[in-house]
């Protein structure tokens, strides 16, 4: 896998994101108020609403910065990937990848897929890391095991090519699928460019153990 530019590998972190709250009744300056009391549920619905410009506020990333680092302080995974990402990508902070790599690294040990992703981009493309194949794979397993597809279809690369770990078709196959049988494109075409470079039986081998794999591990 070759390195990417920094700007490519900011495109490429994945944003952890809740669904949609469900719409305020109230007023955003109630919202606030509430928020400001110490509500969770108004001080996440108040940094959804800075973050993508909705529920009666303009969009300021400054304003979202702010409430998702209290989130994020009192352990919510989902804001600590958020806040990591805009650190990462200088959304209402500073650019700060180091600050970026510690609420990620928070949000992974609670199992966050996005985070662990992030984890393994930064490792793989030595961005504010030393580069560590072995270490990015292992966040990308991380991740592809709790689901991430984007993140099966690395691991699926990285164990096809013998990137951080020993060669392995089967395996790298078997995560290739299972990201495809995800809908996830680049896994797809990668599944039609290397196919031919594996055997029939190390083909039918990797879509047995992708189908094992998705029945014991259906879609949350």
């Amino acid at each position: 896998m070759r390195s990417l530019p920094a700007a490519a590998l900011l495109a490429a972190l994945a944003l952890h994101c809740h669904a949609p709250a469900a719409q305020e009744t109230v007023g955003a300056e109630a919202l606030r108020a509430r928020a400001e009391a110490g509500e969770v549920r108004a001080m996440r619905s108040l940094a959804e609403s800075y973050y993508l410009g909705r529920g009666g506020v303009a969009q300021d990333f400054t304003a979202a910065a702010h409430w998702y680092r209290k989130l994020a302080a009192r352990g919510e995974a989902g804001a600590q990937t958020t806040l990591g990402l805009m650190y990462a990508r200088g959304w209402g902070v500073a650019p700060n990848l180091a600050e970026a790599r510690r609420w990620w690294s928070l949000a992974a040990a609670q199992n966050d897929p996005g985070a662990q992703h992030n984890l393994g981009m930064i490792y793989l493309q030595g961005q504010g890391v030393a580069r560590d194949l072995p270490q990015a794979l292992h966040w990308f397993r991380r991740a592809a095991e709790g689901g991430h597809v984007a993140a099966q279809r690395i691991v699926g690369l990285m164990y096809f090519d013998g990137k951080g770990v020993a060669r392995d078709v089967e395996a790298g196959l078997t995560w290739l699928t299972i990201a495809a049988e995800n809908g996830e494109e680049g896994a797809q075409q990668a599944l039609q460019t290397i196919g031919d470079k594996a055997s029939a039986q190390q083909r039918s081998e990797a879509r047995a153990r992708a189908q094992e794999w998705m029945k014991a591990h259906p879609p949350r």
